[in-house]
């Protein structure tokens, strides 16, 4: 069973690799969705997939990527979409 979710990430998350490190790691884990930067200085990702490997990612998004600080996440379960592959939005 698939599930989706929304995350917010938000800290030092633009111009520090966040966005490419997220695509990678869902990628890794065979996750579908997208991550885009938001006007705010946040990223935003939708995320879609079975259980376990959405709540590997998640715990990913609470560490970031090298250079990153991840001060806080708003996360919301929301129904599955039919996406195609994980992507860089711009």
């Amino acid at each position: 069973m698939h599930v989706q979710y929304e995350i917010r990430a938000y800290g030092r998350v633009q111009g520090v690799g966040f966005r490419a490190a997220a695509r990678d790691q869902a990628r890794r884990l065979k996750l579908k969705g997208w991550v885009e930067n938001q006007s705010d200085g946040s990223v935003k990702i939708r995320v879609c997939g079975g259980q376990e490997m959405c709540s590997q990612f998640i715990q990913w998004c609470r560490r970031g990527s090298g250079y990153s600080w991840v001060e806080g996440l708003d996360i919301h379960e929301m129904p599955p979409e039919p996406f195609s592959a994980f992507a860089i939005r711009y």
